[in-house]
């Protein structure tokens, strides 16, 4: 068991409880999966190999293969037909989760350069986290010797959390490092 996950059972459930007034254990907010996609947008038209080289680097990041997501119609404005590929995604459940999130917070967050902290505000109203990561090489398993191109990654944290609130302190105990507010400053 990874030491994120050991730290969530036996000490964030029990702070969580007490702060929200929990009764029931199985209420109380977790993480329940992890989505890291990245768009390919209209470099397919002039790069094909871009599916194959993203399919790759996600791989490599998440250690999970990921799918292809194809465009359901055309949309002229942005030079795309129905049916070509569009994206790239991965999700992340248990196990291959936790080790994920471990490493996103641990190590490639402060490899991030002038990071100050995530932003509190990519929150959906319901508990979910949305992060953006305008450079994939930030992750220690990319060689950028063998890059064609940076590109940026989305990470939406999925948790059970009915509150914007509750998601925050869930991802806060965990360790997240988010950007202090302006109260407390």
């Amino acid at each position: 068991m990874n030491d994120l996950q050991q730290k969530y059972k036996k000490e964030i459930v029990t702070e969580l409880q007490k702060k929200f007034d929990i009764n029931n254990i199985m209420a109380v907010p977790k993480v329940e999966k992890i989505i890291v996609n990245a768009g390919i947008g209209k470099e397919f038209n002039t790069n094909s190999s871009v599916v194959d080289e993203m399919k790759d680097v996600i791989s490599e990041i998440t250690g999970q293969a990921p799918i292809v997501t194809y465009s359901k119609e055309a949309i002229s404005n942005f030079k795309l037909r129905a049916g070509m590929p569009n994206g790239i995604k991965v999700t992340l459940r248990k196990k291959k989760m936790w080790d994920f999130l471990s490493k996103l917070i641990n190590v490639t967050l402060p490899r991030v350069k002038d990071f100050r902290g995530i932003p509190r505000n990519s929150f959906d109203k319901r508990g979910n986290y949305t992060l953006g990561m305008r450079e994939h090489t930030v992750f220690p398993e990319i060689d950028t010797t063998k890059l064609a191109k940076i590109r940026s990654l989305q990470i939406v944290i999925v948790t059970s959390a009915d509150t914007d609130e509750k998601g925050f302190e869930l991802l806060s105990m965990l360790g997240m490092p988010f950007k202090k507010s302006k109260k407390n400053s």
